[in-house]
This record gives C-alpha cells, structure tokens and sequence, in this order.
C-alpha cells in the first residue's frame, strides 16, 4: 500500500545506485550505512531551481529526472523522495516524517518544512537525514538521548516533550529533536514529529517552502556538499567551510568566487542556468 501510495515503482533504481556507485545490497545496517553516506556525497544540498524559478516539482518523477538523470541535487523534499523510494525497492521498512527546522526555545522555529526517513530494522527505529545542509553521514538511532559520532562530526536525538516517549507511536507530544555539535556547543537542528504524511503533505511543504516571500529559500542561495575532508555551504555573498573538530570557517565571497566553488561542490549546471544563476546572485548579493 505505501509502495503504491508513494510510486516507488517509478524509481530507477539502477540508475539511482549507478550514481552512487553501489550495487544491490541485503537490508542491513552497513548496506544502509554505506547507502546513506553515498547519497550525501554524491547529490548536493541546494535550492538553486528554487531561486531560479524552475523547480519541477517534488513528486517521484521529477525528483528522479534531476537526481538519477542529471546527477543534480535539491532540497529536503528531493532527497528524502528519492531515497525513501529507492529504500523501499531495497527492502526496508520505511516511514516518512516531517519536521520543524529551528529552536523553539529562542523563536527560530519553522513550519514542518523538513521532512526525513525513518527505517525501522532489527528491531531498531534509525533517523535518516539526507537532506540537511549540514546533514549527517549515516543514520543516528531514534531513542531520546542517542548519540553517534561518525568520522568526527557528533549528533544527538533527544525526545522533544523530554519524557523519552516522544517516539512511543503514539504520537508523543513533541517528537525528536536532532542536534550537531557545533564548535563549543549542540546547535538545535529540527524537531521531527510522529504525525503520518501522505504525498500532498510534502507537496503542499514545497509550494510554501518554493514560492513564499517569507521562505528563506526564495531569498538566499544555498548550496552544500560534504567533500572528502570537509562540509562547505554557500550563499550569494559568503561560504562557510566545517571541518569535525576544528573551528567553522565563514567569509563573504571574493567578486567571482561563486562559479569557482560551483565547480569545487561539482554541481552539474547547463551553461544557461549557471548564466542564470551568478545573474541572481549579483543581483542579490549585499552590497
């Protein structure tokens, strides 16, 4: 039934693990780890069709069309479709999630404009976060207080309502809460909830998230990678480059630094969008 909800059938997926370099594995955690990890590696995290104006949508279809047929990458919305279906092909026992990006407690908390992979396996509930910025490598388990630290970058799961029942399923008050440690301190990343979502939710997400004058995707570039021996985020006017265990690095762009970066992340952009591109981010960048 949520095969057929969700149109996992359309999945390329050869196409999709041949852009990942993998073959078919059992369902296990290695096989999901080494999944998880390749996926991150190999799509960047960006909005670029978002500022542009050309999103194609983000059912099944269109996702794969950018991600398996050009080796282009997206936003939360994308990642977690694509990846949630090519789990499913594999295999695995998958549930889809929304979230909130931001902390509540200092205001900066957002609509459920973040959405997520669950995988329940040997008896397990693990949080797969392909499509953060800053997102995590592999998955981290989904039990208040998990911790995991993987090639030096830390994260935690904490129940929202901090009762520990928050993933009881029965729709515990708060959910998760998901948070990296950041230079001195653990940055609050999003909240997911219990709630079930059905593939209108997520449309109905990404028009917000797409089209509103108040999403912070219409306004600002972002576009992120995770590279052999760091993480680098980029707007129009600055990039912010993370290595685990040392300080985050963060300046404004040199004038005509952004097309040099564009081919350090290795985004695939045709001549006409990347035209289109550096066109906006002059056109938006502080002066």
């Amino acid at each position: 039934m949520t095969n057929a909800l969700w149109r996992v059938d359309l999945l390329d997926l050869d196409g999709y693990l041949a852009r990942l370099a993998l073959p078919v594995r059992e369902p296990g955690r290695a096989a999901l780890d080494e999944l998880h990890e390749a996926h991150v590696r190999t799509f960047t995290f960006d909005n670029i069709d978002v500022v542009l104006g050309s999103h194609p949508g983000v059912d099944l279809d269109a996702v794969q069309k950018k991600f398996v047929g050009r080796g282009r990458g997206g936003y939360c919305f994308e990642h977690a479709t694509v990846f949630a279906a090519a789990l499913e092909r594999l295999g695995y026992d998958v549930r889809r999630h929304l979230g909130r990006v931001g902390d509540p407690a200092d205001g900066t908390q957002q609509g459920r404009t973040h959405m997520v992979v669950e995988v329940r396996l040997d008896g397990q509930r693990l949080l797969c976060d392909p499509g953060f910025g800053m997102s995590l490598l592999r998955p981290v388990p989904i039990a208040d207080g998990a911790g995991d630290e993987h090639l030096g970058w830390r994260y935690r799961i904490d129940a929202a309502d901090g009762s520990g029942t928050g993933g009881s399923g029965t729709g515990g008050s708060g959910g998760w809460e998901m948070r990296r440690w950041r230079d001195d301190g653990w940055q609050m990343m999003h909240t997911t909830d219990e709630l079930p979502v059905l593939p209108v939710d997520v449309v109905i997400g990404h028009h917000y998230t797409a089209t509103h004058p108040a999403s912070h995707f219409v306004r600002t570039l972002m576009v992120a990678r995770h590279l052999p021996d760091r993480h680098v985020t980029l707007t129009e006017a600055t990039v912010t480059v993370r290595r685990a265990g040392a300080p985050t690095e963060h300046r404004p762009l040199r004038d005509g630094e952004l097309a040099d970066w564009l081919r350090v992340l290795a985004v695939p952009l045709t001549g006409d969008e990347e035209g289109r591109l550096l066109t906006w981010a002059a056109a938006h960048r502080p002066t």
